[in-house]
């Protein structure tokens, strides 16, 4: 593996010591079995990045189904870089106009004010935080799509923007407070219009609901530009924002721009964080 590496000139991971970046077990060739080679790269990518060795790591989709035949324990990326880490994250998809985090991810919709219950409130830490610390902004703006149709009409139709989202983002804003950080929470807002403000500039990120009601605007307005960040780590992790399409392999015909902006990306907030780091 490593000398196919060097034949493309394609430096390994690792800034100083290269060597970190281990050669799997001679006697299983990774690429028989793409689950296995999926799951050999992510944990050495992973593990260089948790000791320091890079400062940000650019993951490329994954077939989880081989993956999980490879024994990879965790049901995608984000699951492993979360208990790798020891960590809460959160998957923040960026565009050259949005910034939306979806509360709760891969949840059936009947499930959903429940899981509010339990990851509004994290969710918008994690979120506020990751906008000062990897864009710069030193006080946040950040919107909370209610999860009923007008947001609730004021409890005409549904209250759970007043019994669980109101309540979680009161919990966050106090907790961002006591560790002295200046956010601003808006919200619950309707669905149908809080995109329309985030691209007008008027807050710095959504916070979304449920997983389409993040998703949809963001494949609408940037499907081949838009980037999965994810938020909450000690190191910058970003991703394109689609999957394996094993349809376009060797075709020629696969758009690059989505892996392309988020190596962008990647780069732009390494920096940040740099810069931070020094300053402090």
């Amino acid at each position: 593996m490593l000398e196919r590496v060097a034949e493309l000139g394609i430096p390994v991971p690792g800034r100083d010591t290269p060597a970190t970046v281990r050669e799997p077990d001679p006697a299983v060739d990774p690429f028989q079995d793409p689950g296995l080679a999926q799951r050999i790269c992510l944990e050495q990518a992973v593990a260089a990045a948790l000791a320091g060795e890079v400062d940000a790591l650019l993951t490329g989709p994954v077939d989880k189904a081989r993956l999980a035949a490879a024994g990879f324990p965790h049901p995608g990326h984000t699951d492993f870089l979360a208990a790798a880490a020891g960590v809460p994250v959160a998957m923040m998809f960026v565009s050259p106009d949005l910034r939306v985090v979806p509360a709760t991810v891969h949840v059936p919709m009947r499930q959903v004010p429940e899981a509010l219950a339990t990851h509004l409130a994290p969710t918008l830490v994690t979120t506020a935080l990751a906008l000062q610390q990897d864009f710069g902004i030193a006080r946040p703006r950040v919107a909370v799509a209610g999860l009923n149709p007008h947001a609730g009409e004021g409890g005409l139709i549904g209250r759970e923007e007043r019994t669980i989202l109101e309540p979680a983002m009161q919990r966050a804003a106090a907790d961002l407070a006591a560790r002295g950080h200046r956010v601003q929470l808006l919200g619950p807002l309707p669905g149908d219009t809080v995109f329309l403000l985030a691209t007008r500039g008027e807050c710095d990120a959504v916070v979304a609901s449920y997983h389409d009601q993040a998703l949809i605007p963001v494949k609408l307005l940037a499907f081949d530009r838009a980037v999965n960040l994810t938020v909450g780590l000690p190191y910058i992790r970003t991703s394109p924002a689609h999957g394996t399409a094993p349809d376009l392999a060797w075709s020629g015909r696969a758009n690059p721009g989505s892996t392309r902006a988020a190596l962008e990306l990647a780069v732009s907030l390494a920096r940040n964080r740099a810069r931070g780091a020094a300053a402090n």
